[in-house]
């Protein structure tokens, strides 16, 4: 461990050189720079609505949408300016909601404290939680984050995902339901409008789960141009929040007033709003038994932010993505103490590092940077064609443009390296190789460049401005029925299950030995290969339990705040226990540092049954029926199939008149 404030001080030493750059980078960009912008501030305003109905439902409205976009716009604000790394974006997060529920439900049943003073008691809770991460970023405890491995991981991104389930059956359910303390005398309470209500909540909730999975895979479309798929692959879960929200609108004028239901919140400029931000007044009415049992509460945010933060943090900062600039952990930790303490102070639930938008924003950042390097660098190669110069030229001045645009320039060996399978490509214009005669700069740059990002703290600022100014839109965002959010919490639970390895093997185990060497067919992990079934069918039960466990442990009342302390317990399991219980390199492939593949093999001979020695179905199980299928249309038709083209049959190309 370091000497106390010497992690906060070396990231100072380090971000402090980059500070000017951070902003002078952006500018370069010119209108480019907002495409990301806006790509981040969906991503993260549309949770944090989501996450301010669900407050709203569970706090009786002492929490609401309001709140929680005004914590992420503040907390984003501020660490985009004053934060060690800006990739790193920040919001409400579902684990927030998770603790000032069990705070709530606590509160109101105390007569001391009730509903009235349940915010002033938050605000001491986020005093204690804000001194603990401070200290924890004085004393080094960052070096620790290191020691949860991808199984910590998987099992919280997990436990979250069945969270969101959670969350997007309750309310869909609630749709058929009278909402609490509400008259049930009203004309849309009657049986017929809740059931129509209800039936409207399906349609729309199922709706936006659907459109918005297969939005997310447009970039794999056979249809449209690469610009419009790419546009859709990006925006398309906010439009089609936007568009089924038109949809609520086009039912029959007939139904009731409140038919579809729609989301309930105050406008900050109520006058009934104003205690919200005044909540520091009532701080000192909060008895000190309850100022000191606030420590208990604390520690376990503290502990969930100093996880969620950290893993955000090396997420945005990935080692593929070439970043140069410094992280800045330790000091990125204590500034999350300070926000929590202003965002305590305020009456709001803070917000911390967020997942997935961390590694979203440093990805859309490479996407924008290496738009413009393949600018510079085509149109370098372009005045070389033009002036008729050699294929060194030309690729010495394609090198130049490249460390010229390169933040931090890396050692001439470093780029040579990188840039070794470019030059390759270049040369082979003499030697008649691949490129064979003409290098299309259009065409033949695009496979060699390397990752790089775009570090900068506009796009991060910008984001949270909008979402700053997204709270003033509240009467528009209103409109919103409340089942198009149950939609939307289904979706995120869906879309976070592909890269889960858990989730992957948990499928695997209802896989009959017969049916394996489907998996081979396909992309698939590399334990699939290297680990013997058994051993990643132990694993995974393992696993399983812990998670019901965890799962288990939000449904006890109040106690439920504990539901963070096993997955600080599982750093001692997997240490000292899983390597008694599993060989060292089945360990390491299970609970790998990074998620490999392997290329399928479509084979039907290669089976996983094969390489387990086990049985299971016959070779005619799966050959006659199957095979059928595969050679018919649904037509009835028998498809003819080739393995490949014969160089004596001519193959016809569409002519390609731009870039896709």
């Amino acid at each position: 461990m370091k000497a106390p404030l010497k992690g906060i001080i070396d990231d100072i030493k380090g971000r402090a050189p980059c500070y000017m750059q951070d902003w002078t980078d952006a500018y370069g960009s010119g209108a480019r720079i907002f495409a990301p912008t806006f790509y981040i501030f969906f991503a993260s305003a549309l949770p944090v609505i989501a996450f301010g109905e669900q407050m709203s439902r569970e706090t009786d409205g002492r929490l609401s949408p309001v709140q929680t976009l005004a914590s992420t716009a503040i907390c984003g604000i501020i660490h985009s300016i004053f934060g060690g790394q800006p990739l790193l974006i920040l919001g409400v997060a579902e684990p927030t909601v998770i603790m000032y529920t069990y705070l709530y439900e606590f509160a109101k049943g105390k007569s001391d404290l009730g509903k009235e003073l349940y915010l002033a008691w938050a605000g001491w809770v986020c005093v204690w939680t804000a001194a603990m991460l401070c200290l924890l970023a004085i004393f080094d405890a960052c070096s620790v984050i290191s020691r949860f491995t991808r199984v910590a991981g998987e099992l919280f991104g997990m436990l979250i995902a069945v969270l969101f389930f959670q969350e997007a059956i309750k309310g869909l359910m609630s749709e058929f339901n009278i909402p609490k303390d509400e008259d049930k005398s009203l004309f849309k309470y009657e049986f017929q409008w809740l059931y129509t209500n209800g039936l409207l909540g399906t349609i729309f909730a199922f709706g936006v789960l659907f459109s918005s999975l297969k939005s997310r895979k447009a970039r794999s479309w056979r249809y449209g141009t690469g610009g419009l798929r790419e546009f859709i692959a990006d925006y398309g879960v906010p439009l089609m929040v936007l568009l089924w929200t038109a949809l609520s609108y086009s039912v029959p004028t007939k139904l009731p007033s409140g038919v579809p239901r729609r989301l309930y919140c105050k406008v900050p400029w109520d006058d009934d709003s104003n205690y919200q931000w005044a909540v520091v007044q009532d701080m000192g009415k909060v008895p000190l038994g309850y100022i000191l049992a606030a420590l208990i509460p604390a520690v376990m945010i503290a502990g969930l932010y100093f996880f969620d933060h950290s893993v955000a943090s090396q997420l945005a900062q990935q080692p593929e993505f070439n970043l140069k600039n410094p992280p800045a952990y330790h000091y990125d930790l204590f500034l999350l103490g300070i926000m929590t303490l202003i965002c305590g102070l305020l009456g709001i639930p803070p917000s911390n590092g967020v997942l997935p938008q961390s590694p979203m924003h440093t990805k859309s950042l490479a996407v924008l940077k290496r738009q413009l390097i393949r600018k510079r660098m085509i149109k370098s190669a372009k005045e070389c064609i033009k002036e008729q110069a050699s294929s060194s030229e030309m690729y010495g001045r394609m090198k130049a443009v490249f460390v010229e645009m390169d933040t931090a320039p890396p050692t001439d060996g470093s780029v040579n390296n990188e840039l070794k399978d470019l030059k390759e490509a270049v040369m082979n214009i003499e030697d008649g190789g691949e490129t064979k005669g003409k290098f299309d700069p259009e065409k033949h740059i695009d496979p060699y460049l390397p990752v790089r990002v775009n570090e900068q703290r506009v796009t991060n600022l910008l984001q949270s401005l909008l979402v700053g100014i997204a709270v003033a839109a509240i009467p528009v965002i209103k409109a919103i029925p409340t089942s198009v959010l149950w939609g939307y919490f289904a979706y995120m639970a869906v879309d976070s299950l592909p890269g889960n390895q858990f989730w992957e093997r948990f499928l695997l185990l209802f896989i009959t030995p017969g049916r394996r060497y489907k998996v081979l067919e396909g992309v698939h992990a590399s334990f699939v290969e290297t680990v013997p079934f058994k051993h990643i069918a132990t694993f995974t039960i393992f696993q399983l339990l812990y998670l019901l466990i965890c799962f288990g442990i939000t449904w006890i009342p109040i106690a439920g705040i504990l539901f963070p302390v096993p997955f600080f317990l599982l750093i001692s399991i997997r240490q000292y226990i899983l390597p008694k219980l599993f060989q060292p390199q089945h360990l390491r492939e299970l609970d790998a540092a990074e998620y490999e593949e392997i290329a399928g093999a479509p084979q039907r001979n290669r089976s996983l049954r094969e390489l387990e020695g086990g049985g299971g179905e016959t070779d005619e199980d799966f050959y006659d029926a199957e095979i059928l299928d595969e050679m018919t249309t649904s037509r009835g038709e028998l498809k003819f199939r080739t393995v490949s083209f014969r160089e004596d049959r001519p193959q016809v190309f569409p002519e390609s008149t731009s870039r896709m």
